[in-house]
């Protein structure tokens, strides 16, 4: 017979069911040959179907496995975002990822990205710029100055160019990760696709991208570390050459 610390391990249907097999028990045991064993064959048929029953309400409450894949396939969440690395963790000193939801998140990293690479280019630009003024084939070498001048030297037309040029690969962006404006209701502006990962435009030319979703991770890491470093980069430069009008270069030099 089941013993008592066995009942209390089970609800009170599967209790009485238990209780109803230690009467067939009694019974089987008490009747003669022939029928004994039918009773036996139906026994065991209970009692296998009740044990299934019992498993079964049991699977019903246990957990259920969770798969661990990058945090750069799941959901948007400030807690497993990439890019968070020690001493400093998760910096969001004013709550702004606490206060978003998914969607807004996404805008948050896909701003956060883009400028980390348009910062990456101008910091390049600073100096790449003001070590060639005076010699660059481009425009007779009439270009001169702090490089936060020098778009306003580049002669009548090309800064149209430049300009158009800028404008048509944002809207290549905007195509790649962006809901079409028709298809959004009004409150919310600039939504982005569901299937799109904020940054994730397709180029790679030279075939970086891991296909690990971990060193995925660690490579968006490297990426938005070094632009959160290269915007504050080219804040200093910009408010350096605003201040004395001399060039980066020229500072590390005089």
């Amino acid at each position: 017979s089941l013993t008592p610390s066995f009942h209390s391990l089970l609800n009170p249907a599967d209790s009485r069911c238990a209780h109803n097999l230690e009467q067939q028990q009694h019974i089987i045991t008490h009747s003669p040959p022939t029928i004994k064993v039918l009773q036996l064959q139906l026994f065991s048929t209970m009692k296998l179907a009740i044990i299934s029953a019992i498993l079964g309400s049991a699977a019903a409450f246990a957990p259920a496995p969770v798969s661990k894949t990058s945090t750069s396939l799941n959901a948007f969440s400030a807690s497993d975002l990439p890019g968070a690395l020690p001493p400093m963790g998760f910096f969001d000193p004013l709550g702004f990822a606490e206060k978003a939801d998914e969607k807004t998140l996404k805008r948050y990293r896909e701003a956060e990205v883009t400028h980390g690479r348009v910062a990456m280019l101008a910091v390049i630009g600073f100096f790449v710029g003001e070590a060639v003024e005076g010699s660059s084939f481009l425009f007779d070498a009439q270009i001169s100055g702090p490089a936060i001048t020098h778009f306003t030297q580049v002669p009548d037309g090309w800064d149209a160019l430049i300009v158009t040029f800028i404008g048509a690969a944002e809207a290549q962006r905007a195509q790649i990760g962006w809901v079409d404006p028709k298809d959004v209701a009004y409150d919310q502006p600039g939504l982005l696709r569901e299937d799109y990962y904020p940054g994730d435009i397709g180029f790679d030319p030279l075939g970086l991208k891991p296909e690990d979703p971990e060193e995925l991770d660690v490579m968006i890491t490297k990426e938005l570390q070094n632009g959160r470093l290269a915007m504050l980069a080219a804040s200093g430069f910009l408010a350096q050459e605003a201040v004395d009008g001399k060039g980066i270069i020229e500072h590390f030099t005089s």
